[in-house]
């Protein structure tokens, strides 16, 4: 299983855009319709683009942005993101999020015995480790991380084993 993240951000965007353009269009409409004076006159919006020529600066910008911006939502739809779902080995519908296995992993790095604080990154690639101890001599902490850390990753058995790479920190100075 591999889910994607849907992508929200980019299509409300593009929703509301186009949205409160059409709101625009209709409250004229109605207002055009009723008599009322409208929120947009018509009349001079299509006499000013009606002087303005394909070379002119307004119409250049416009255009340039609307590519740039067309561009992006297009990106946005074909450039796949990061998995939501990591799947795993055995069944082909498994999987688990990656918020469960980096809360696993981490929990697997703060039961290290001598770890006061961790932080984890979960790449495409791998899993960064940072670890902060007070120890003073803090000697094969570093690889008892990333031994805990990888023996939690086999035991969870996703389709693509991350690699595990551990960065130790020590809060005390080592005078």
């Amino acid at each position: 299983m591999k889910r994607r993240p849907r992508r929200s951000v980019p299509a409300t965007l593009a929703a509301l855009v186009l949205t409160a353009a059409g709101a625009l269009a209709a409250i004229v409409a109605v207002q055009t319709i009723l008599g009322e004076r409208a929120w947009l006159d018509y009349g001079a919006v299509a006499r000013r683009l009606n002087t303005l020529r394909w070379a002119d600066f307004p119409v250049v910008a416009a255009g340039g942005v609307l590519a740039v911006v067309g561009l992006l939502l297009l990106a946005a739809a074909l450039i796949p993101g990061t998995l939501v779902v990591l799947p795993l080995r055995g069944e082909p519908d498994s999987g688990a999020s990656r918020r469960s296995f980096r809360a696993t992993l981490r929990a697997a790095a703060a039961r290290v015995d001598g770890v006061d604080k961790v932080g984890l990154k979960l790449g495409r690639r791998g899993v960064r480790v940072r670890v902060t101890t007070h120890r003073t001599r803090p000697d094969g902490l570093a690889d008892s991380v990333r031994a805990a850390v990888a023996a939690r990753i086999d035991r969870v058995d996703p389709a693509r084993r991350p690699a595990v790479k551990v960065r130790l920190r020590t809060s005390r100075s080592t005078s």
